[in-house]
């Protein structure tokens, strides 16, 4: 049976030979005991459900014990043994070219070198799940097979609802993820939902069928590394000689090397898991692996003196780096951490002192001791930070809710008037300011014939729009512009590609549309194949986080989603092929509710349509909702948005002078 009579046969009537579990790849560490006996046999029938009655003795045992060795139904049984990678769009069956792209990206976030934990479907984060299982896999790739142009494909966190008929101009495919009753959106209320098999973490771009591999994530880190730069450069100098230390090289995390390396700065990077460091190492994401801490302050020291662009992961724990650097007076200039906080219990973060197998033991079965030890960990991460910046260090939250979870261990990490937080989030210092409320945010696009050269040349394509867009750009997003275009002409000697042939770079909404009309014309002139554009939730107006994405807004609205959901919907009837919104991603389950589309160009005239209608609107919803925030730079877009779209009337706002306050108090 070829590849495409795989995927169009679905789950098999008659089941594969059971499966040796792979000791050779990363897997997921096991979820703690939730469920109690009544809720085990629920979560066995709801696995079972996917399987005619024949089935369900033979199944029934091997389900019971992945659920009691792994605290999750995975099926391993179901894994295809085809090989997992994004294909050539041509390769894969079906009627409809919107569908196989589709396919092409699911296939891409579970593809080994991409996906952090891929027999367990998790893309990154720890949790960030494209499936819960292999059965929902099977089924969902046999209903794109399947699908027509005229139907839309419904999936709740993981499962095929089904095909239902809708109309071509609809999304082909619907995602939501996590999306609990808000009074269920605990973190050991998603352990408990999860383990029966009714919802699952989509991450951000896991479970939406749009992770690009650690590439996403180097272009926003260098960004954010550079612009970082410019806030402590006393007199205009680079990052010549300047050390950046931080946490974490698994999934997102592991761009942070590769950026440091592209920002031009002395990077270490600790992380506790092998087999992570040397995944990012045998890619050439991180240049050297050193594992004992008076060899690595050395070679900082050398890198130092010598001003080397260099990238050093520390086979460690950050705890460790942090003390050691300031027991040996090493100055560090910015800090940060990256470490799966939003997922602190299970995985998402390494106590210091404790091996990684003694953690992973302790925290499926012991899990509250395990929780004792997080939260004692972050305290003395916190302290030794303090330290540093008590010296200078510029340190900045990465998104990853450490400052959230250090202060809930009670770590010293407030500020002086007990509510707000010592240090900021990268977003409202740097991201929020100046890439976000200007309307800038990761626009990114596959090549879906798998070719180098079509990628090649949409790179060339890209540059050729950003640099005539930049002529006439105004002063205020003239930095933005010149950071794309030198990372856009620099992504090929960078090698970034890892997995579907991909790139991002950040660009607004005439940035973003112009270079998808220019994609799309070329697709039309046949001097490239189809194009899948798509985004990280982490923009503009895909996403409410009161601690990332929407942490620069203050007019209280920042604990509120309706952008994120007005997002989706927006999105879904302007022209997107499919969308998503999830709870949970980044940051946390309960957290952020955040969402995303994906868009084929197909080089017709529906094609353009729907992406001038669409990437508008993406766009704009976001600097609407942050202008009418009173953010300046969020005042500036809008108004410029309506110069250039006469249709569009957003509500702008009456600033208040401050000083009335001080006469009517």
């Amino acid at each position: 049976m070829d590849f495409k009579a795989k995927i169009l046969q679905g789950i098999p009537s008659e089941l594969p030979p059971k499966k040796e579990y792979d000791t050779s790849v990363n897997h997921a560490p096991k979820r703690k005991a939730i469920l109690n006996a009544e809720e085990k046999q629920l979560a066995l029938q709801n696995a079972l459900r996917y399987f005619e009655e024949k089935h369900h003795q033979e199944l029934l045992p091997e389900f019971k014990d992945e659920l009691e060795k792994y605290g999750r139904i995975y099926m391993y049984r179901l894994k295809p043994d085809y090989d997992m990678y994004a294909r050539n769009i041509e390769e894969y069956p079906g009627n409809s070219t919107q569908a196989k792209g589709i396919m092409l990206m699911i296939q891409n976030n579970l593809d080994p070198k991409v996906a952090q934990h891929p027999d367990e479907l998790i893309t990154y984060g720890g949790n960030g799940a494209v499936f819960q299982n292999w059965a929902q896999y099977l089924l969902t790739m046999q209903y794109l097979a399947e699908m027509e142009n005229g139907q839309t494909l419904v999936m709740y966190s993981g499962h095929p609802m089904g095909l239902f008929p809708s109309h071509e101009n609809a999304p082909r495919v619907v995602v939501t993820n996590g999306m609990m009753i808000p009074n269920y959106s605990k973190p050991d209320d998603w352990e408990k939902f999860n383990a029966l098999g009714v919802t699952q973490y989509g991450q951000m771009t896991a479970g939406s069928y749009m992770y690009i591999g650690p590439q996403g994530i180097v272009h926003g880190t260098t960004i954010t590394v550079l612009n970082a730069g410019r806030k402590i450069s006393k007199s205009g100098e680079g990052l010549e000689g300047k050390l950046f230390v931080t946490s974490g090289l698994g999934g997102m995390s592991g761009a942070q090397p590769k950026a440091g390396n592209i920002a031009g700065c002395i990077t270490v990077c600790a992380e506790v898991n092998p087999k992570a460091t040397e995944t990012r190492h045998s890619q050439g994401w991180v240049d050297e692996v050193i594992s004992d801490l008076e060899k690595l302050a050395k070679r900082v020291q050398e890198a130092k003196a010598k001003k080397e662009v260099v990238s050093i992961a520390f086979q460690g724990n950050i705890v460790d780096v942090w003390e050691y650097f300031e027991k040996e007076n090493i100055y560090i200039d910015l800090g940060s951490d990256q470490t799966s906080l939003h997922n602190p219990w299970a995985g998402g973060y390494y106590p210091v002192g404790l091996s990684l197998e003694e953690a992973n033991t302790m925290m499926a079965e012991e899990p509250e001791k395990f929780k004792k030890k997080v939260q004692e960990s972050l305290k003395r991460q916190t302290a030794a930070i303090n330290k540093h910046t008590a010296k200078g260090t510029y340190f900045f939250d990465y998104g990853n809710a450490f400052l959230l979870e250090a202060s809930r261990a009670g770590a010293d990490i407030l500020a002086e008037n007990g509510k707000n937080f010592k240090y900021p989030s990268y977003v409202q210092d740097i991201m929020g300011p100046m890439c976000f409320d200007y309307g800038f945010g990761p626009f990114r696009w596959v090549c879906a014939s798998g070719k180098e050269d079509d990628l090649d040349k949409t790179d060339k394509i890209a540059t050729q729009v950003l640099e005539e867009l930049k002529k006439n750009s105004p002063e205020e997003i003239q930095q933005q512009m010149a950071d794309n275009i030198q990372w856009i002409k620099g992504a090929r000697e960078n090698k970034l590609v890892v997995g579907s042939k991909a790139r991002i770079l950040y660009a607004d909404a005439e940035g973003r549309m112009k270079i998808a009309k220019a994609f799309n014309d070329a697709i039309g002139n046949g001097e490239i194949g189809t194009v899948i554009l798509g985004r990280d939730h982490h923009d503009v107006s895909g996403t409410d986080s009161p601690y990332r994405e929407t942490s620069n807004i203050y007019d209280g609205s920042q604990f509120t989603a309706d952008m994120a959901i007005q997002n989706v919907i927006g999105d879904s009837f302007r022209g997107a092929t499919w969308v998503s919104i999830h709870n949970g991603g980044g940051v946390g389950w309960g957290e952020v509710i955040n969402g995303g589309f994906g868009m084929i160009l197909e080089g017709n005239k529906a094609s353009e349509e729907r992406l001038k209608s669409m990437l508008f609107w993406d766009v704009n919803n976001g600097i609407a909702r942050r202008s009418w925030a009173r953010n300046k730079e969020a005042l500036f877009a809008a108004k410029r948005a309506m110069q250039m779209e006469p249709k569009l009337k957003v509500t702008i706002p009456n600033l208040v002078d401050p000083a009335l306050f001080d006469t009517n108090t």
